[in-house]
């Protein structure tokens, strides 16, 4: 490709006007003219977030018989999933309830946001998002937002905290600018700015004031209003802050220091131009500063905390208080926690902040998308990840999770099913509520999903082309001696005994699989199933059936259709009424012109391929596979088994073998357990 081909390349692909808007530049009158056309520009910070959020979109969704707003923006739609976070849509309700209370300026503004849970619960990764989000929505036409710089005598002098530019107005004029663009906008919220300029502006603002004889229009014409792009890396509105070790840290990290160079220039420590605007606190201004592990901050630090959110102003050293407009969020684990609930000298930090718990997830489809996304396949090229892997490995973390049930008759195991929306006889979606609330720390303990991901992880480096679930689940009992975070024998004896259930769950699942992969012939079951809905039509209409061979009427075949509904746990007695529900289900389907099909009904399909799987195993001679002997008809046969795993089912040609193996085994050792 030649130099101008690639220069026309650019061209193509650069958003010109992209980036002029991102660069605007413009006096303080212009600024004026864009608030008319867009009021919003103007949001504090929490107005900001939390219109972020929600300008990626709502979902409502049903959990448990309850509605439950979904949040799109937490799938992490700008980089496609890389952030997603699953499951936690009750947590983060909670955390938007909260925004929504801060951008009305309802109370919660004035508090720090504390996002708590156990290791791995993805509390750092919510914050991310939201920093992720907040850059982006800048660099929108919605989520723009402007600051200003003075122009004196030839220099320019950037705001040092990126103010809003209508901070420049007298308070009550400021109000009344207010109150006239509120009526433009159909928010819920009240547009607010009730912020007083850095130091440095007003230091700027007197001298121009003195300098016009009170002009306050000569004096604006020294404002040069600029677009404001939020960014981390730049440390633009997002700051950071994260505990060190105590003799290398100290407050001005948070809120700034002394310039001590300008100090001799300006021959004043208490000029407001010898000190440098750095700090955390100052830097996310008109954003977002995150607190890391934030309980394991020194009180010295805590106290700093206290003064920024309840009244939006931190305290540099040796220097006038000066006015925030940011979220104040922090994470912390459950420890950290339980010491600050103990310490009475902290009572006054403990009353200025918002506990939001971020649990575990306790829903198996919600934790298996967790895996995916690290470990599906366009992420891991080259190796064949056997079906059910990663769901048998996100099982077993959320048995860990799980409180035992109360009710003598559930296991935990078919508690984690109820959870994840399977119907259970006997159970109602109210049973499942009072089953969450009789377990209300549950998903606050048990495997974090960064263990269950590094034990994949080491499974994948082996020099192996396909990895299946026993690979994993003995990889996860191994580590689990080298936990560092459980020490209790009992609590290890307890996930390796969860690790059994999985196991024996495991060996139903991929029986079931070979199961149907043998009976999914399909023409004989359609044959089965003509002879099946025959012979229950003439028993419900006391009629009789003829014989397709003799010719001769013949009393309904009891044995033909008690072999099928047995499959399915039938029981004598409730066999009439399970027969006239397939003759009504078939009736109501003519009503509608549809016609029956034996896959329309999943149980009928089940009890279907079940009998046919008995009727077929021992031609096909499965156990034959432990021997070293196959012969040529039963190898065709198992070929073409095979062939249906990997068609239907997902394995590849050394999954399905193995699985063929392990399942003839069971079979070789009489284990016939779910046939």
């Amino acid at each position: 490709m030649t130099e101008l081909d690639l220069n026309g390349l650019i061209r193509e692909s650069l958003d010109q006007k992209q980036y002029q808007a991102e660069h605007w530049e413009g006096t303080f009158a212009q600024y004026l003219e864009l608030v008319q056309q867009n009021p919003l520009v103007v949001r504090t910070a929490h107005q900001r977030l939390y219109d972020m959020v929600l300008s990626h979109g709502v979902d409502e969704i049903e959990i448990d018989k309850e509605k439950v707003q979904r949040f799109r923006f937490f799938a992490d739609v700008i980089e496609e999933g890389k952030d997603g976070v699953f499951g936690l849509e009750r947590s983060l309700g909670n955390l938007m309830a909260v925004f929504k209370s801060a951008a009305h300026g309802f109370g919660s503004e004035r508090r720090v946001l504390l996002l708590h849970g156990p290791v791995g619960s993805s509390k750092s990764t919510i914050v991310r998002l939201l920093k992720k989000g907040l850059e982006a929505y800048s660099h929108t036409p919605q989520g723009a937002l402007y600051t200003f710089a003075w122009q004196i005598d030839g220099e320019v002098v950037p705001s040092p905290m990126n103010e809003e530019p209508l901070l420049l107005l007298p308070r009550e004029v400021r109000n009344k600018v207010l109150a006239s663009l509120q009526k433009k906008v159909r928010t819920s919220y009240k547009l607010r700015q009730d912020f007083d300029l850095s130091p440095v502006s007003r230091f700027y603002q007197e001298q121009l004031l003195k300098r016009h004889g009170g002009d306050y229009q000569k004096v604006l014409e020294h404002v040069v209003v600029r677009r404001l792009l939020i960014s981390e890396k730049d440390r633009v509105g997002i700051g950071t802050f994260m505990p060190k070790d105590e003799k290398n840290q100290d407050s001005t990290e948070l809120t700034g220091d002394i310039n001590y160079r300008r100090i001799a220039e300006l021959g004043t420590d208490s000029d407001p131009r010898a000190f440098n605007f750095d700090g955390e606190f100052c830097v996310a201004n008109r954003g977002i500063v995150e607190f890391i592990e934030v309980l394991k901050l020194d009180v010295a630090f805590l106290y700093d905390l206290l003064t920024a959110s309840q009244e939006h102003k931190i305290k540099p050293k040796k220097f006038a208080q000066t006015d925030i407009d940011e979220v104040i969020i922090g994470h912390t684990n459950e420890p950290e926690y339980n010491r600050l609930q103990s310490n009475e000298l902290m009572e006054a930090f403990r009353d200025r902040t918002i506990k939001i718990d971020i649990p575990y997830n306790l829903r198996l489809e919600n934790e298996i998308k967790i895996y995916e996304k690290d470990f599906g396949r366009k992420h891991v090229p080259g190796k064949h990840i056997a079906p059910h892997t990663l769901e048998i490995a996100a099982m077993w973390a959320i048995l860990t999770r799980l409180e035992e049930p109360k009710k003598a008759n559930l296991s935990l195991l078919q508690k984690l099913k109820l959870y994840n929306g399977k119907s259970l006889p006997g159970y109602t979606r109210d049973n499942i509520r009072e089953l969450r609330e009789e377990a209300s720390r549950e998903g606050m303990e048990g495997i974090s999903p960064r263990y269950i991901q590094d034990k994949i992880s080491n499974v994948l480096v082996r020099d192996l082309p396909c990895i299946n679930a026993f690979m994993i689940m003995n990889e996860l009992e191994e580590g689990l001696d080298h936990h560092s975070l459980i020490s209790d024998p009992e609590t290890k004896k307890r996930y390796k005994d969860l690790l059994l259930v999985v196991r024996e769950e495991y060996e139903e699942i991929i029986k079931n699989e070979v199961q149907r992969a043998i009976s999914a012939d399909e023409e004989a079951i359609a044959r089965l199933c003509g002879n099946y809905i025959d012979n229950v039509k003439a028993y419900t209409q006391n009629e009789k059936v003829k014989n397709p061979y003799t010719g001769r009427d013949e009393e309904p075949d009891e044995r033909l259709m008690r072999s099928i509904e047995e499959k399915i746990n039938i029981p004598d007695s409730r066999k009439d009424d399970f027969r006239r529900e397939i003759m009504n289900y078939i009736g109501a389907l003519a009503v509608e012109g549809r016609t029956f099909n034996y896959k329309t009904n999943e149980r009928l399909h089940r009890a279907l391929e079940l009998k046919l799987f008995e009727d077929q195993k021992d031609s096909i001679k499965l156990t034959s596979l432990v021997s070293t002997v196959v012969d040529k008809d039963t190898q065709e046969k198992i070929e073409v088994v095979k062939g249906r795993l990997m068609r239907d089912f997902g394995y590849d040609e050394i999954s399905a073998t193995d699985v063929l193996n392990y399942v003839a085994s069971i079979f070789a050792r009489g284990d016939t357990k779910g046939e």
